[in-house]
């Protein structure tokens, strides 16, 4: 039995150079990323609104989504580099021992493995249309998305989130590539 190619295992036919996935099923993809807020800061009266608009969106979106959530292992070398050549420069003594103490707690940190970064992403894809003599143009396709996207901005910019548009081929080779190499990206505690 021969193995598969790893080009013939991924369903992908095509990353086209304004970020759109062409699968090879003929259904079309979008990535969007999403800049989440620190709901845990809100006030409960915000924390409401939040809900209130979080259920809007799920109401609006009359499509299918995906949420993709990656975590990574934060490397904080260069912060802890730029931190040692801070402490070297004559300052206050007060705020040196702080800045000794910080340096400390996020090589511990560091050696722990313990400082990791979250990213969110939004897939959203093309629905066929089923209706007769009804042809979908990758124009048609690629304008569909686009409305998508814009719903899906709106929506979640009431709940104070920032919606960043994943546009380019090099930014989805980029997250395709960490969401595929999850191993290099994860650890275990």
């Amino acid at each position: 039995m021969k193995q598969k190619t790893i080009q013939e295992w991924i369903p992908i036919d095509n990353i086209h150079n304004d970020g759109i996935i062409k699968l090879k099923n003929q259904k079309y993809l979008k990535i969007i990323k999403i800049v989440p807020i620190n709901y845990n800061l809100k006030s409960d009266l915000e924390k409401n609104a939040i809900l209130n608009s979080y259920k809007i969106f799920l109401e609006t979106c009359n499509f299918n989504i995906q949420i993709l959530i990656q975590s990574k292992k934060e490397d904080l070398q260069h912060h802890i580099s730029s931190i040692k050549k801070n402490i070297q420069k004559p300052k206050n003594q007060y705020l040196n021992n702080i800045a000794e103490d910080y340096l400390q707690y996020i090589q511990k940190l560091n050696l722990s493995k313990k400082s990791s970064t979250k990213e969110f992403y939004i897939i959203i894809e093309n629905e066929k249309n089923n209706e007769k003599n009804f042809i979908q143009t990758e124009e048609i396709i690629k304008n569909d998305l686009k409305e998508k996207f814009f719903k899906i901005k709106e929506c979640l910019a009431r709940c104070g989130n920032s919606v960043v548009e994943i546009s380019n081929k090099n930014e989805v080779i980029q997250i395709l590539y960490s969401f595929f190499n999850t191993r290099k990206n994860l650890y275990y505690y």
